[in-house]
């Protein structure tokens, strides 16, 4: 890690150095969204932009990793609306539902889910990022997988049929578009019967 700029106090760590990084891409999304460049983060900490590069590749790396660090709040409340839901199939089509519900006023799930920079994230919605942020919505879910006969490969192939899902109502809602009880209807009849036990 070098010691020098950091505006006079240097990180003592690679690990607080990235806080502080994911703490200047906070501040610029909260100034004007997902609009800001390396070259901007790396003055606000007094540091040259191949600092910032060394612990994130590109503008995209940096709004994706800022995106789902600060998504936590987003699953603990997820988490608190689905507590009481144990049936796999339930859990998921209100995960999906309620997710969809949040989108347009939580500012750092829309930069996960949906098209900004370009579709850059819309067209990755498979990503790495995207997928640890799904594998984490489902474990925030009361339900038990194993016990559903739901083992770690098909949990994560459930985890890309979610965010397939989300993705396709965020870039055609439809005409009109489905909210509230119409929407669950809609997912209860074409979603879960995925997750119900074959008889």
């Amino acid at each position: 890690m070098r010691t020098h700029g950091w505006s006079g106090t240097a990180p003592v760590d690679d690990a607080e150095a990235v806080q502080r990084i994911l703490g200047a891409a906070r501040a610029a999304v909260e100034r004007r969204g997902a609009d800001f460049t390396m070259a901007e983060i790396a003055r606000e900490l007094g540091v040259t932009r191949q600092t910032v590069y060394r612990y994130f590749r590109n503008a995209d790396a940096l709004l994706a990793a800022t995106a789902l660090a600060e998504t936590g709040r987003f699953l603990a409340v997820l988490g608190a609306h689905l507590d009481h839901l144990t049936d796999p199939a339930e859990a998921v089509v209100e995960g999906i539902a309620y997710t969809l519900e949040c989108l347009p006023a939580d500012r750092y799930l829309g930069l996960l889910l949906t098209p900004v920079r370009a579709g850059t994230f819309s067209a990755a919605v498979t990503s790495d990022t995207a997928r640890s942020f799904g594998r984490a919505v489902l474990e925030h879910m009361a339900v038990d997988w194993a016990g559903a006969g739901i083992g770690d490969e098909r949990l994560g192939e459930l985890v890309e049929h979610m965010l397939r899902m989300v993705q396709s109502f965020v870039i055609d809602p439809g005409d009109p578009p489905r909210s509230g009880a119409e929407l669950r209807r809609y997912l209860a009849t074409w979603v879960a019967p995925a997750l119900r036990p074959e008889v």
